[in-house]
């Protein structure tokens, strides 16, 4: 499998991510899985925008990249983002083997209370993380890739 790096941003993509993490990674592709963004033409449009000319983008609900993923190899260097914890779980509930887990960052907004300087979280939320690293996940906060790993069993 390619996929370098499995992200959680609510940010999706954004300046760290061109930067830092495609570099870093040598990424020639990312996918985004969301319900929220997947099928909305607007946000498509900025998210691509937003891509270098080289880097492909392609963005799916959990269920269209569970079809695609479950039956056929991602051969790119692939960044695999998220910009919701209830995404992740969808995939790795619907069968996709996800070792390891970044979370860039997750803001604090109304009801969500603050673990970390880049992670807040509602009670829901840490209740589906939880489930997440029960189900063996490895997840990691940080920023960019140069940032000290803090491990979310460590602060959850």
């Amino acid at each position: 499998m390619a996929v370098k790096i499995s992200r959680l941003d609510d940010r999706l993509i954004h300046g760290q991510v061109v930067t830092s993490w495609l570099t870093s990674f040598g990424i020639q592709q990312i996918i985004i899985v969301s319900s929220r963004v997947a099928g909305d033409e607007v946000q498509e449009a900025v998210l691509k925008m937003s891509v270098p000319g080289d880097t492909k983008l392609r963005i799916f609900t959990p269920e269209r990249f569970l079809e695609i993923a479950l039956n056929k190899p991602i051969n790119r260097e692939t960044l695999l983002l998220f910009d919701s914890v209830y995404d992740i779980e969808k995939v790795v509930q619907g069968g996709y083997h996800l070792e390891k887990l970044n979370i860039g960052g997750l803001r604090l907004i109304e009801g969500r209370t603050q673990l970390t300087k880049q992670l807040s979280v509602t009670e829901e939320e840490r209740a589906c993380f939880k489930r997440l690293l029960e189900k063996g996940v490895d997840i990691e906060i940080r920023m960019v890739p140069s940032d000290q790993k803090i491990m979310l069993k460590e602060v959850i």
